[in-house]
């Protein structure tokens, strides 16, 4: 039968020197190539990529503590202003309740010079309140018709009443506009006592708006987003105008920090996910919380611009050592792959010849070792059945006679198996033989009998006689044999069948079709199952050599073999053998198996 046409077949020669080229390579000379290359970028980048991390993160260390020592210094100073500035207005207003009797204060005439003498002195007082006992505004001085106004239900009546004196968050109040109370709590001769209450409406936000203008100056911050200072209660409520994070008595958008009695400064997140670094200190004697939000990105954006360079410099350092290294390596493997390729051409093969002379030695001694007691066995067994004869309830006893039968025939079926074992084994160091092909396959199938009938495997063979006796290596072709039975074998689970045939061809040739109904090969696999090291079975254990061998082995006994597979429904080798070795292969036979 003729498979392919002549073009065909030239291509498909094509691929078997190249497959047969592959196969004889001992080293993986690609992975060589690889680890070279990397071993020897790796010593090389790595110290450099060691120090520029090293300058990298230290650098950037050095930038991030000089901002929060900056927002440190910016906190302390600003948290000082605040309270200095709260803290003497409250100063001033205890200064007039001790100066000045209850009936002083109830004049308006004489509440209203005090009120333009403290705005001329210190400033941002925007109104001033007498208030008694019962809550009630007495007298009052300012913008708003508040004269009258009964403040007993408010918070901030009720703690400056507990505490002596109070400082308020910024609330709304009467007046619908956000503003803060200093209020001082003052006792008469009578027993009873009143209160002083000064209001600061937007001065504070002045103060902080004053403070970080001077810190804008001072650092040469570029114009975009600026530094952010304001106040907070400690419920989170803005207290001031913030730029980004909320309107008066909004809800902040940074969480609030930690109780703390000293300046702190961390990092936190926007509602965005942007990174910031906020400064915070807790005002005594007040509600308030101040915090300095800077944008940590743009406070980093000089060190940026310093990392792009940096990362720039060390990718084209590190591109020139890698083209070096790469030419290089690649000059120096290809050097050795040309000065090693013809004694790694039949260092795989003879590795492989050696291991199979390795099993044949092992398989004689088991043989021999085995046949030793097998006699014995034997010689014994065959003693008790004579001495049985001599006894009448012994010789008439069938189960007794019978199990010795049982153990004579064990010992017999031990006996073949070794002889099989003793001839494979002797088979395997001859070179060139006579061959009969029907009993050849037939012994390479007695090793195969147990597993197929276990996995209910049905093996066929169908053997022209028309088949002369040929001259070949007995071993190699075993081991041919062997390989694509057991590849037969592994495509199936339970079940299937295994088909060897075997005709005559033209050319004196012999061809050998082995077909299974296993799972198949895809087409996309089919071109390299005769690569060194291609398996689809890793995971199970498969090398990728079997194949390979196989395929060397065919082609120095003068032969081809040739793959034709479907998914789901089988494979069959072809093996086309001559009938008679030529004296070129059977001298490189013999060094192989040498």
């Amino acid at each position: 039968m003729k498979w392919f046409s002549k073009k065909k077949d030239h291509r498909i020669q094509d691929d078997e020197n190249n497959r047969l080229r592959k196969s004889h390579e001992l080293f993986n000379f690609r992975r060589i190539w690889l680890l070279s290359f990397l071993l020897t970028s790796g010593f090389a980048i790595v110290p450099v990529i060691f120090f520029a991390v090293i300058d990298y993160n230290v650098t950037e260390r050095l930038m991030l503590s000089e901002t929060v020592s900056r927002t440190m210094r910016l906190t302390s100073n600003t948290w000082r202003s605040v309270a200095f500035y709260l803290n003497e207005r409250q100063s001033a207003l205890q200064f007039i309740v001790k100066e000045n009797s209850y009936e002083a204060l109830n004049e308006p005439r004489r509440l209203a010079e005090i009120l333009e003498n403290l705005r001329q002195c210190f400033g941002g007082f925007t109104d001033l309140g007498v208030i008694d006992s019962d809550g009630l505004q007495r007298t009052y001085v300012g913008s708003y018709p508040l004269r009258g106004k009964n403040y007993s239900g408010q918070k901030w009546f009720e703690n400056v009443v507990s505490r002596g004196s109070f400082i308020s968050d910024v609330f709304l109040g009467f007046r619908n506009v956000p503003h803060i109370v200093i209020a001082i709590k003052h006792r008469t001769g009578d027993g009873k006592f009143y209160v002083l209450r000064a209001t600061i409406e937007h001065n504070l936000s002045r103060i902080l708006s004053e403070i970080n203008t001077t810190f804008q100056d001072k650092m040469k911050v570029d114009s975009g987003r600026e530094t952010d200072v304001f106040l907070i209660n400690q419920t989170g409520i803005i207290q001031t105008e913030s730029l980004y994070f909320g309107k008066v008595l909004e809800k902040n958008r940074i969480p609030v920090p930690e109780v703390s009695d000293e300046t702190k400064v961390v990092e936190s997140k926007d509602q965005h996910g942007a990174d910031l670094i906020v400064g915070y200190r807790y005002i005594p004697e007040t509600p308030f919380i101040l915090m300095i939000v800077k944008d940590k990105e743009r406070l980093m954006k000089p060190w940026q611009q310093s990392r792009l360079e940096l990362i720039q410099y060390l990718a084209i350092s590190i591109t020139i050592i890698i083209l070096w290294i790469l030419g290089i390596t690649t000059y120096m493997i290809r050097r050795l792959k040309e000065m090693d390729k013809r004694r790694v051409k039949y260092l795989h093969m003879a590795e492989y010849s050696n291991k199979l002379a390795s099993i044949g030695r092992l398989a004689a001694g088991v043989a021999h070792e085995i046949n030793n007691p097998l006699a014995i066995i034997n010689e014994k067994a065959g003693l008790v059945k004579d001495i049985f004869h001599f006894k009448k309830e012994y010789r008439e006893d069938p189960r007794l006679m019978g199990t010795m039968d049982a153990i004579l025939n064990s010992v017999e079926r031990c006996s073949r198996i070794t002889r099989q074992l003793l001839n494979f084994a002797r088979h395997m160091n001859v070179s060139v033989q006579q061959i009969n092909l029907k009993s050849l396959v037939h012994e390479v199938l007695s090793f195969l009998t147990k597993e197929a009938e276990y996995r209910s495997i049905d093996v066929v063979v169908d053997i022209k006689e028309d088949i002369p006796d040929f001259e070949s290596d007995r071993g190699k072709l075993q081991q041919i044999l062997l390989n694509i039975i057991n590849n037969a074998f592994a495509s199936m689970k339970t079940g299937g069948s295994v088909t060897i045939r075997a005709m005559a061809v033209p050319d004196s040739r012999v061809q050998i079709e082995i077909s299974d109904t296993g799972c198949g090969i895809s087409q996309e696999n089919l071109r390299f199952i005769f690569e060194p090291f291609f398996s689809t079975k890793t995971e199970a254990g498969g090398t990728g050599l079997g194949l390979s061998i196989t395929y060397s082995l065919a082609k120095e006994l003068g032969g081809r073999i040739e793959v034709e597979s479907k998914i789901g429904k089988g494979t069959t080798f072809m093996i086309n053998l001559p009938m008679k070795l030529e004296k070129k292969e059977q001298s490189d036979a013999s060094t192989a198996s040498g």
